[in-house]
């Protein structure tokens, strides 16, 4: 297991995430307010405390999103931080049919849960990186990987808008309700293309709105650091993928968590004559060393 780093060393080379567009001032401060919430959150769960998605604690009016799909049995066998620091709406591990030996990217890892369940699922011969941008949430997923023994797993700071891992790297990206919360996620959507190995797959938990809720819609129904008001329709989900290049695009809702807006479970491939090259679609990855 490798230290938090902002990039990770492959073949010799450092790769690290470089952020080439303009960030709005309005941009930035919405980033900072979901860093805040997350960082809160890694806080609670190291002391004891449950973590919550919706903030202040699960009596607000937004549901548990969880549709409390992680079984005893896969929660008790981790480190009971890790458990309560889980701010998902599913349980990607439960649908990327991760086989022994594949290479996994975790977008928005938190306090580890999905990167442990899924290293166990690749073994010793396989891989799992968990990306995050707040340090809190990386201690927290880097203590918890130590007290479970996982040998097979790095943690790397950075944003899910510039991955820092060179170009066709990853067999499965999962990612447990992040992708709502990013402010830029065409840049998403082109990184996650870009990392993937030809013939890799998305399996993905994350809230869709139906396509009738316009933005001000879905924002009456939840803060944006609440993983609602930035959530993306189906159509928008589908054309998003699409554009960037994925292929056999399913969206499946598996439970409510807002009125007219669900928790579902994403899946997509990268087909398998699509190599990328080191500086892909999104341009946002360098090479040092």
């Amino acid at each position: 297991m490798t230290s938090i780093d902002s990039g990770v060393v492959i073949d010799g080379h450092r790769y690290s995430g470089v952020e080439v567009f303009q960030v709005s001032e309005q941009t930035r401060e919405l980033r900072e307010q979901v860093r805040e919430r997350y960082a809160e959150a890694a806080v609670r769960a190291s002391t004891g405390a449950a973590a919550s998605c919706c903030g202040g604690g699960c009596n607000s009016e937004v549901p548990d999103l969880t549709g409390g799909l992680y079984d005893a049995a896969a929660r008790s066998s981790l480190p009971a931080e890790a458990v309560l620091a889980s701010l998902g709406c599913g349980n990607p591990v439960a649908v990327a049919e991760l086989r022994e030996g594949e290479t996994v990217l975790d977008l928005g890892s938190g306090g580890g849960i999905d990167v442990l369940l899924s290293a166990r699922r690749v073994g010793p011969a396989g891989r799992v990186y968990g990306l995050d941008m707040t340090e809190e949430m990386l201690a927290l997923a880097q203590a918890n990987a130590q007290q479970a023994g996982a040998a097979n797993v790095d943690f790397l700071k950075g944003h899910i808008e510039a991955i820092p891992l060179p170009a066709n790297r990853v067999d499965v990206i999962i990612s447990n309700c992040v992708i709502n919360l990013s402010v830029d996620k065409p840049a998403v959507f082109a990184e996650m293309f870009r990392v993937l190995k030809p013939g890799g797959r998305l399996g993905i938990s994350d809230v869709v709105a139906e396509d009738q809720l316009t933005v001000a819609e879905r924002a009456e129904r939840g803060e944006y650091t609440a993983c609602i008001a930035g959530a993306l329709s189906f159509a928008e989900y589908r054309s998003g993928l699409a554009e960037a290049g994925f292929t056999d695009i399913e969206i499946t809702p598996t439970h409510e968590a807002a009125e007219n807006m669900h928790s579902a479970i994403v899946r997509a491939d990268k087909p398998a004559g699509r190599l990328t090259g080191v500086v892909g679609p999104a341009a946002r990855v360098r090479r040092a060393g």
